[in-house]
């Protein structure tokens, strides 16, 4: 690895979403077989955007985060495992800030606003098992302002990447953290990354960890394979997706936050190739608590929204352990890749 790239990811290791303040961060991680979600709570609110980039989203209330439309503040994010299955976690998170007295005052009541989205790990184990709204209860109670875990948890447990020659041929991906400091004000990103694609040295172009050489020796390079014309047998539809958010503690309107949210993209496009596909359900959020309540350059916020989520997508497969349970195929990660062992 270049020893530049090794000192992002090292360096990165010292931020994470809970350095934007009113944020708390929670996993639930399933011990049946990897898969689990992954909550971000705003107690307080928090202003919201959301730029959906993959042909194969699955999603809850993005339509809600529209600048056109009316509520421009959440109490809650989801992102999940188990497909569209794991939609089902937001009702526990709904109901959990429901117990609490959370939510938008409407009429007698406060409802919780809790988008979610969702990534595909079914072929992980039993694909019976996956996110439930007692899962969504569970990431709750486990939330904090503590540095998030990150690797082969909550919504990344069983992620994985370079996948579009087969599972085993895959590697595995995860939840990545990290954060920076711009302008005095912080922007944050957490991502769980679970792509068709390989991932990438930004400064190279060349993969770190995606789908493998026949033989498992190598790496293949899938985009450079694709324009070669060694295409693979029809994968199957919806299988992938990398989602998360970026965060800040500046004060933004929804337009602010939606424009935020696709610059993040930038930073997946960075680290993942291809990246956005047709199998691919590309999500990213973004929030903004409003702590801080100075001016804030949003081009300079916008263009580290970039390199953030560039941060926490090298940190995602980088932190990524292997994980054992009945049924799971064998995935190497990139510390045994790394190492020359299965």
């Amino acid at each position: 690895m270049r020893p530049e790239l090794q000192s992002m990811i090292d360096l990165a290791a010292h931020g994470g979403l809970t350095d934007v303040a009113g944020l708390l961060v929670g996993h639930d991680t399933d011990s049946r077989r990897p898969t689990g979600c992954t909550v971000i709570l705003a107690p307080d609110g928090a202003v919201a955007g959301v730029d959906v980039r993959g042909a194969a989203p699955g999603t809850r209330e993005t339509d809600l985060l529209d600048p056109v439309n009316t509520v421009d503040t959440i109490h809650g994010l989801l992102l999940s495992g188990g497909s569209a299955f794991g939609l089902a976690a937001a009702t526990g998170v709904v109901d959990w800030l429901d117990e609490r007295g959370i939510g938008l005052p409407v009429g007698p009541t406060r409802v919780p606003i809790v988008p979610a989205a969702i990534l595909f790990d079914l072929w992980m184990g039993d694909p019976a098992i996956r996110p439930d709204a007692s899962s969504g209860r569970r990431a709750c109670d486990a939330a904090s302002t503590a540095r998030p875990a990150e690797g082969s948890v909550g919504a990344g447990a069983g992620a994985t990447v370079g996948k579009l020659w087969g599972i085993g041929r895959s590697m595995k991906g995860g939840v990545g953290t990290a954060s920076l400091k711009v302008d005095g004000v912080t922007i944050a990103a957490l991502i769980a990354v679970n792509a068709v694609g390989d991932v990438i040295d930004p400064g190279t172009g060349q993969p770190i960890a995606g789908a493998l050489t026949s033989d498992g020796q190598g790496l293949l390079g899938t985009t450079a394979s694709l324009i070669a014309g060694d295409t693979p047998g029809a994968p199957i539809r919806a299988s992938a997706t990398t989602i998360g958010c970026v965060a800040t503690d500046a004060v933004l309107s929804k337009a602010d936050c939606t424009r935020l949210a696709c610059c993040a993209h930038d930073g997946l496009a960075r680290t993942i190739d291809p990246v956005h596909t047709l199998y691919d359900g590309d999500t990213l959020f973004a929030l903004a608590t409003g702590r801080k309540a100075r001016p804030v350059n949003l081009l300079a916020l916008s263009a580290a929204a970039a390199q953030v989520t560039a941060l926490a997508v090298l940190r995602a497969v980088y932190c990524a352990h292997a994980v054992s349970a009945p049924g799971v195929p064998q995935v190497r990660t990139w510390s045994e890749f790394r190492k020359g062992t299965v």
